[in-house]
């Protein structure tokens, strides 16, 4: 069984993963070059949605938008919400739907990956132990400590 951490990476393409991976690594590398903009990048992070956050906005939007469309027009509407509900039961379950794939491709990221990138960060920015080495072997110390392979 794969654990609760896992289960989207699990069920997205290695194509897709390792884009988001090599997008995270390539964005290390800079705030490694340019450790000025590290705060501003953790602020960004503490904004971004997770996958978790986007699935459950799509879910409610199209479950309330079919409830009000099926009680106030065409009762077949009711379908939707039915739809809806049964897909998110099915990420809960499984982590995985049918719109994982595409919020995959679009860029949304799960909340381990986010916080990847943000112990990394601080990392590079020398919160955490070990931050002393500022020669070139650093960035490849903190994909390492981030559980990311340089």
């Amino acid at each position: 069984m794969v654990s609760t951490a896992r289960r989207v990476s699990s069920h997205t393409s290695s194509d897709v993963n390792a884009r988001i991976r090599d997008d995270m690594v390539a964005g290390l590398r800079h705030y490694a070059d340019h450790p000025d903009e590290i705060d501003q990048r953790l602020d960004e992070l503490d904004r971004e949605w997770d996958i978790e956050r986007a699935i459950e906005a799509n879910a409610s939007t199209l479950a309330l938008t079919g409830v009000v469309l099926g009680a106030t027009g065409d009762r077949r509407w009711l379908i939707l919400p039915a739809l809806v509900t049964a897909f998110l039961l099915q990420h809960a379950v499984q982590g995985w739907c049918p719109p994982v794939p595409v919020l995959r491709r679009l860029g949304f990221r799960t909340a381990d990956e986010i916080n990847q990138e943000r112990y990394a960060l601080r990392a590079l920015r020398g919160d955490l132990a070990g931050g002393e080495d500022r020669g070139p072997g650093r960035v490849k110390a903190v994909l390492k400590f981030a559980g990311l392979k340089s």
